[in-house]
């Protein structure tokens, strides 16, 4: 059965199990007591989790069986070289499926990227530039003066909440990805980077709203919550059932391999990559042991993810704040190091944006490089934060949605913005445009190095301590993806978390193309269908935001 065969057998067979589920168990059919409804919503979901359950197991047995015909086919590339060519094998179709662009000029512009800037313009201006008028609300409400929580349903606070799904964004990609935009679009792409953070609050803002509004409360008093539950009950409040569900199935699928991709492999993997640079080099322990860094990574992990939200909560509430202060200020010392350049990179960062010399294909170039850029570190649109922000202990969807916005913000807007600088006034030559000698996490670990010589030390657990939370996040992103698909149990949860962690070992064992070509795609193609329900529902967050406006002018004027 070749690869196509393959994926449209599979496509074929979720889009009948996305209309059984919308015929067969609606949310109607669920609340009839009537045995009959009960046991044919029963049959009907035990069957479709046995058919997704088996086409996901032909598909690792397809992918396992390459890796394995691959490392017999050349013995000196190793176990590195056989899980390369299998995510190899997904990874290229899947990039040119995701990412298939158009030309434009010189330029060649990814839809997908089209697709969210769109989405992110249309919600600025929906919502009347909500990402300006709610920003100071937003700060109120995580300190705690807007909203009283006490006694409402969920499982953690505004500011748990807040760095849940900071912690999920802000990660490697503050690092590796505002340097790569760099060496490859030049110092102008940070201006488009800024760009995206400012219009990826109102994503943020429409995309988490929903996560709370359509959540589940669980009868243990856990709560589910996502694109996976708005796409679903949402779309069927609009008539639109079917459609609702198979989407929801369909990002349920990709937040599962972005959780494994982007979330998991690509974190451990730059962090091994920071880890050997500074122990080393080739000489390092480490450089021939990346499988056992691995295990030491997942083990760590597996502590946290066993116990749920509430754990991954309480890490990453202390976690957070302690990396984004020593990043921050590890990266002004650098900056003040050279305070005498930054007016000339703050001309440089401006001017660039708009020139057309800026990177073969001008100025539409730049401006897609920042864009996809900044929407793999913020995942503004993408959808996964509404996962943690569903867990808000809250009775106002709306206040969740104002505290979501900081998370763009905070990414990259401050964060990625201060990576540019400090590779900016330091190492950036226009050269690295033609030769790409340096590139990714090296670049910036060199930025830091030239100020202060023991700085890579520093950055080196800056980078392990983002990846380590990263990972915690997007571990319960692809939990709740799986619980959607094959239900809430303690073997699903299990056979998930010991997945994750095992992937954290592919992570550090692989070589980085194919793992970051299969984390683009993966997360990318999140946005597809998430970015579709927000247009699709984004006239109701808006009737809903009037009146919450409303109220809280009632409220001030009364207090």
């Amino acid at each position: 059965m070749t690869a196509r065969s393959l994926g449209i057998r599979v496509a074929e067979s979720l889009g009948a199990l996305a209309g059984a589920r919308g015929s067969g168990c609606s949310s109607s059919a669920r609340n009839h007591v009537q045995h009959e409804s009960v046991f044919e919503c029963s049959t009907h979901g035990t069957r479709r989790r046995i058919r997704i359950a088996v086409w996901i197991s032909t598909l690792l047995f397809f992918s396992v069986g390459r890796a394995t015909s691959a490392f017999a086919a050349d013995r000196r590339e190793g176990i590195d070289g056989a899980i390369n060519d299998a995510f190899r094998l997904i990874a290229d179709p899947m990039v040119e499926t995701v990412f298939f662009s158009v030309p434009i000029g010189d330029a060649e512009v990814p839809l997908i990227v089209v697709w969210l800037i769109a989405g992110a313009i249309f919600f600025t201006f929906r919502l009347g530039f909500i990402n300006i008028r709610g920003f100071w609300h937003a700060v109120r409400i995580v300190a705690g003066k807007e909203d009283e929580a006490t006694g409402a349903a969920g499982e953690v606070s505004h500011f748990q909440a807040l760095t849940t799904a900071v912690s999920g964004t802000v990660g490697v990609g503050n690092i590796t990805h505002v340097a790569v935009a760099i060496s490859i679009g030049g110092p102008g792409a940070t201006f488009w980077l800024v760009v995206a953070g400012f219009l990826g609050m109102a994503s943020k803002f429409v995309e988490c709203t929903l996560g709370v509004k359509y959540r589940r409360l669980n009868e243990d008093g856990s709560v589910s919550g996502g694109p996976m539950f708005y796409l679903d009950e949402g779309l069927a409040a609009l008539g639109r059932p079917r459609l609702g569900k198979s989407m929801a199935y369909y990002y349920a699928v990709c937040v599962i391999g972005g959780a494994l991709g982007a979330g998991c492999m690509f974190q451990a993997n730059q962090a091994y990559v920071q880890l050997v640079g500074v122990t080393g080099a080739e000489e390092s322990f480490f450089a021939t042991r990346g499988w056992l860094f691995g295990l030491l990574l997942a083990a760590l992990t597996g502590l946290v993810i066993v116990g749920g939200i509430r754990s991954i909560a309480r890490v990453t509430s202390r976690l957070v704040p302690f990396m984004a202060l020593l990043y921050i200020s590890a990266a002004l010392v650098v900056i003040g190091a050279n305070f005498d350049r930054i007016p000339a990179a703050l001309y440089a960062i401006v001017s660039n944006a708009f020139a057309p010399e800026s990177v073969s294909g001008g100025i539409i170039a730049v401006v897609m490089l920042g864009f996809r850029r900044a929407a793999f570190s913020n995942e503004a649109g993408i959808g996964s934060s509404a996962i943690a922000h569903s867990a808000v202990q809250t009775e106002e969807p709306l206040t969740q949605g104002f505290v979501a916005m900081l998370e763009p913000f905070i990414d990259t807007v401050v964060i990625c913005s201060i990576t540019a600088l400090v590779v900016i006034v330091t190492v950036y030559d226009p050269v690295m445009l033609q030769d790409g000698a340096i590139n990714g996490v090296e670049l910036t670990s060199s930025a830091f190095e030239s100020v202060v010589p023991w700085f890579p030390h520093l950055l080196a657990v800056v980078v392990m301590l983002f990846a380590y939370s990263t990972m915690i996040s997007w571990s319960y992103y692809g939990l709740e993806g799986s619980i959607y698909l094959f239900g809430e149990s303690r073997w699903v949860k299990l056979i998930y978390n010991t997945i994750f962690c095992g992937f954290i070992v592919v992570g550090t064992t692989s070589r980085l193309d194919a793992i970051l070509d299969f984390s683009d795609s993966m997360i990318f193609a999140m946005a597809l269908a998430n970015v579709f329900g927000l247009y699709m529902l984004a006239p109701g967050v808006r009737q809903d935001l009037d009146r919450y406006w409303t109220r809280v002018r009632a409220r001030r004027t009364m207090g």
